[in-house]
């Protein structure tokens, strides 16, 4: 499976490398320089879910988009995925097509995220640079994952507006994407644990979806 991926990906254009198991993929990712890492969750010797929760803790690799792919698609794995810290995932058996397209996606996110020019944006006690993806709460980085970093700014541009579940897939996953609500229910509700004493800032807006209010800091997020 991982040489027909490679294949494929190499002929659409990409510099792919292969891991057989998750103590090599630690090994390599630590070494080079990646734009994604395509990761299975069935691996031998360290499993794709450890793997991904290497690379969330570790700084020099917490930043780089992870997307799962599981021969399981019942909710509660796809939200271990998600809450272990992978931006994407696609359930096995997968067209090649589909694939790519779900990579293509998630690389056109990077650059654009890449091209922002604006600066710092205030949110409450949370600092945010845009220009070096950088988050920060009382002077200190935040480690999060490029999704969550897309729904915080997000939520953060739109200024206390109320933003709609598919508004924020659209903004944080891209148009068209295909995930379900629950989706950024789960990816909010790590967002807001990375938040801390900030988390209140995040405020749900039962049917409708979530809105930033700075004025509230507090833990209750409701």
């Amino acid at each position: 499976m991982a040489d027909l991926v490679a294949t494929r990906l190499k002929r659409e254009g990409f510099n792919v490398d292969i891991a057989p198991d998750g103590y090599e993929a630690m090994r390599k990712i630590r070494l080079g320089q990646w734009d994604l890492v395509l990761l299975d969750v069935m691996l031998p010797g360290m499993s794709g879910i450890d793997v991904a929760c290497e690379l969330r803790n570790d700084t020099r690799t917490s930043d780089i988009p992870v997307i799962m792919m599981t021969a399981r698609s019942e909710e509660s794995d796809i939200v271990v995925a998600l809450r272990l810290g992978a931006d994407d995932y696609i359930t096995k058996p997968f067209g090649m097509s589909v694939l790519v397209a779900r990579v293509q996606a998630m690389l056109r996110r990077v650059r654009r995220d890449g091209r922002e020019t604006g600066g710092s944006i205030k949110a409450g006690p949370v600092d945010i640079d845009t220009r070096k993806h950088d988050v920060t709460l009382d002077g200190r980085r935040l480690q999060l994952t490029l999704t969550e970093y897309r729904l915080l700014v997000a939520l953060a541009n739109a200024r206390g507006a109320i933003l709609s579940r598919n508004q924020l897939i659209d903004q944080a996953m891209g148009v068209n994407t295909i995930v379900t609500d629950r989706t950024i229910d789960v990816h909010m509700a790590s967002l807001r644990k990375k938040l801390e004493r900030a988390r209140g800032i995040i405020r749900t807006v039962r049917g409708i979806g979530y809105r930033l209010d700075v004025e509230s800091q507090g833990d209750d997020p409701a």
